[in-house]
């Protein structure tokens, strides 16, 4: 008796849907690796970096002792000895020092904290700002600020000034470019009782320290 169209494709469609399922299995299995291969690897977030130009409005390896004198005439004659000349500014408690060439094109700017507290009614009458970077850094400041500003230094190390134990905070700015001042150095007061340090000196040179 001759067989029936359906009883002869039977074992050819049974084989079939047996690869078919076999080949879905397959896919489910090898394609969430696949992705997993494929998934991009995301990129660490490059750190904040600002360089800096100025400190109490002059620029090293550009600006004169001339420019300086223009700038702050209205103080009282300032000290001058060896290539450096020193403001102090007894309201705010701090001294502008410059050290410079035989052409008198400064070299090296550094703001520092006088000792004492600062007079606030001598403050008050006071017109002169506070000498601050080109980004706002000022004496006083908080090390959280700096970091805001310029990002974590090149690197810590300890330090001290008058028997005081201190952090000083070292910037590099070479990768800006050989035409920008080069260094700048930040001394601190180290973090107390979770408190952050605060700034008590200011250092921006033209060439490397």
């Amino acid at each position: 008796m001759p067989s029936s169209p359906s009883a002869n494709r039977a074992p050819h469609c049974l084989c079939r849907g047996r690869s078919l399922r076999r080949a879905l299995l397959v896919s489910f299995v090898i394609t969430p690796s696949l992705f997993a291969q494929q998934k991009p690897t995301p990129k660490p977030a490059a750190p904040h970096r600002a360089n800096e130009f100025t400190l109490a409005g002059l620029r090293p390896g550009l600006d004169s002792v001339g420019k300086a004198k223009r700038l702050y005439k209205s103080f009282s004659d300032p000290a001058k000895d060896h290539g450096e000349i020193v403001w102090e500014e007894a309201c705010r408690k701090s001294s502008l020092i410059l050290s410079y060439d035989d052409r008198e094109k400064i070299q090296t700017i550094r703001v520092s904290e006088m000792k004492g507290s600062i007079d606030a009614d001598c403050l008050a009458k006071s017109e002169t700002a506070a000498w601050r970077t080109g980004h706002g850094l000022a004496v006083k400041d908080s090390t959280a600020r700096i970091v805001q500003l310029y990002g974590p230094p090149d690197s810590k190390s300890p330090s001290t000034r008058d028997g005081q134990p201190l952090e000083l905070w070292y910037y590099a700015f070479d990768w800006a470019g050989p035409d920008v001042p080069q260094v700048m150095e930040v001394l601190c007061t180290r973090e107390q009782d979770g408190k952050p340090g605060r700034v008590v000196e200011i250092t921006l040179a033209a060439p490397s320290l």
